[in-house]
């Protein structure tokens, strides 16, 4: 694979129609705050296999709607059981996607979801990624066992910055075929320590090592999930692979505008709110 090549490919893709800087400019993240721009950046962003746009947060059908693209997650290293089962039992009543949880709660959580069509998420590799690409083998194959459902894996993010790009899908590509059974496995680029360059390389990656879908944030670190960085993974990826935005979503607007930058899952804690 020719990343360099690839990039370059996408970078002309995404020529703005007002002519204004995209990629890097401190003023325009891929055009989506130039209003003139805006009508385009949606038309683009739909057919790229946005999941949907918005109306907006006050319209009332939205509610159901958004629940379905919820995972609604609890990985603070503080949470205990009480707080666990609060959070299944919230997923249960308002349709959410998934719980995600850090593995230690997997087999709880499978026990308080069973049959409610509510899948069960873990994380891996959480939340540096920067374990083995055995490790992040090892883990997925005990969250399986333990009744997961759904996998977020951690990129080694040191390895895609030190462009060693054989290391980065061969990561990817060990938790991916370790959850082949599963078929879904959602990989963290961590966007807010990349540069754009390094969001379209390891989304090409995640693509090419088989994942399911690309996440943006671990919700661990200095920033979450941005409409830019949604929008440019949904370009890259196309049709083909979800995108997962998650970290700092707290109200039912911002996750409205993620979709509508073509987010196709929602990844947060504050989960009820969003949705009433």
């Amino acid at each position: 694979m020719d990343l360099d090549a690839m990039v370059d490919k996408v970078v002309d893709e995404l020529a703005c129609p007002s002519g204004h800087a995209h990629l890097g400019a401190p003023s325009c993240n891929w055009c989506w705050v130039c209003p003139d721009c805006r009508t385009e950046v949606v038309k683009q962003i739909l057919d790229n296999g946005a999941a949907r746009v918005g109306a907006g947060p006050n319209l009332g059908p939205i509610n159901t709607e958004m629940a379905k693209l919820i995972d609604h997650t609890l990985l603070k290293p503080e949470a205990n059981q009480e707080q666990v089962t609060t959070l299944c039992e919230e997923a249960v009543k308002y349709g959410f996607a998934s719980v995600c949880v850090n593995p230690s709660w997997v087999r709880l959580c499978r026990d308080l979801v069973r049959g409610s069509g509510v899948l069960v998420c873990t994380v891996i590799g959480f939340p540096l990624g920067a374990t083995t690409c055995e490790t992040k083998a090892f883990e997925t194959q005990t969250a399986i066992e333990h009744g997961a459902d759904e996998i977020d894996m951690v990129i080694n993010i040191g390895k895609l910055k030190s462009r060693d790009y054989d290391y980065v899908e061969r990561d990817i590509r060990a938790v991916v075929e370790t959850a082949r059974p599963l078929g879904h496995v959602k990989v963290i680029l961590e966007t807010c320590l990349l540069t754009d360059e390094e969001k379209i390389k390891g989304s090409l990656l995640s693509k090419s090592a088989g994942a399911a879908f690309v996440k943006t944030s671990t919700g661990f670190n200095k920033g979450g999930a941005t409409m830019g960085d949604v929008a440019l993974m949904r370009k890259v990826v196309g049709r083909e692979v979800g995108v997962k935005a998650s970290g700092g979503i707290r109200d039912r607007e911002i996750a409205t505008q993620m979709v509508e930058a073509g987010a196709s899952r929602i990844g947060a804690s504050a989960s009820v709110s969003i949705v009433s």
